[in-house]
């Protein structure tokens, strides 16, 4: 089994060790193991566990829903669908921002354009 200090498992992942150690007191990320110092180590559990949160964060999903979330998750078997269904309705708020966003990206294209044409 491969282990992570900390600082190795941010650099690994993108984020700040700061991050993770908030993720964890937040009650997202499950407690880590410790080595024999008591420093945390986080194996590739951990790493797939994070990878998870980190992507729901990305894409703008509260801390409490991620919470929601990964409590349905340690109760195990009988969530699937609940955790399916949090999954389809964000998937849902992604696309509709997704959207919005390009949206407004065509807009100042379009002024970008604009701009141009009339510096030129």
């Amino acid at each position: 089994m491969t282990t992570m200090t900390p600082s190795q498992a941010a650099a690994n992942l993108g984020v700040s060790a700061e991050t993770l150690r908030y993720w964890e007191r937040a009650d997202i990320l499950s407690p880590v193991g410790r080595d024999s110092s008591g420093r945390r180590v986080y194996t590739d559990d951990d790493l797939e566990s994070i990878d998870v949160v980190k992507c729901l964060r990305q894409t703008a999903m509260p801390i409490r829903t991620i919470r929601e979330f990964v409590e349905l998750a340690r109760q195990g078997s009988g969530t699937e669908r609940a955790r399916l269904e949090m999954l389809r309705a964000h998937r849902d708020r992604v696309l509709e921002d997704i959207r919005r966003r390009q949206q407004a990206l065509e807009h100042i294209e379009h002024k970008i354009d604009y701009y141009e044409e009339i510096t030129r």
